[in-house]
């Protein structure tokens, strides 16, 4: 019997449908999006269900991350198998997208990966292009959930380099890289959408 290599993120089944409904009016009709950090692979597949007109290239650094995408995508007509993709490698193995997509990385990785990720996107997005980026964020302003902080405080426990970041500094990586102020969308559970296009 073969094993089954899909791995489940609970969490995924729960913002799935309001993350793609965020996303409607930000990505083209057409074209491919490159999704960073995949994880599990459900938000790739959920995504190019509905989307059709879009070919999604889903990534992780992370071998057993990619066995999952590709078992919960496979036979999904308009997804890639997934490839293997640092955030922070200076090169990366796609040479051009027309939206970038990177869900609940952030938080959850060295401080490193932001700019890596930012000079990534910037790397394969023509003028105009999105990049899309969710999770939860600090807000200069702005009161931070207390779940939000009960979660920070869980991750630096974890990983001292790990933990939620200021929007602000986020922005201001984008903004060296070519980007245009976030356009922010408030999501369910103290989550935001925030998209940066390339100008």
């Amino acid at each position: 019997m073969t094993p089954d290599l899909r791995r489940e993120a609970p969490a995924a089944a729960r913002n799935r449908d309001p993350i793609l409904e965020a996303l409607r009016p930000l990505l083209p009709a057409n074209g491919l999006v490159l999704e960073v950090a995949s994880g599990s692979g459900e938000h790739a597949l959920h995504f190019a269900q509905a989307l059709p007109g879009l070919v999604f290239q889903p990534s992780d650094p992370d071998a057993d991350a990619r066995a999952s995408i590709d078992a919960w995508c496979a036979g999904q007509p308009n997804i890639r198998p997934a490839l293997a993709l640092d955030a922070m490698a200076p090169e990366w193995p796609l040479a051009q997208a027309d939206a970038v997509l990177c869900v609940n990385m952030i938080h959850i990785a060295p401080w490193a990966a932001t700019p890596g990720l930012i000079r990534g996107a910037a790397a394969v997005l023509a003028k105009g292009a999105p990049l899309v980026l969710y999770g939860p964020y600090r807000r200069e302003g702005v009161p931070t959930a207390p779940s939000n902080e009960d979660f920070d405080a869980s991750l630096r426990a974890r990983d001292p380099s790990w933990g939620l970041r200021r929007l602000e500094d986020v922005a201001a990586e984008a903004a060296q890289a070519g980007f245009g102020a976030p356009g922010v969308t408030e999501m369910p559970a103290n989550n935001l959408l925030v998209a940066f296009r390339r100008s």
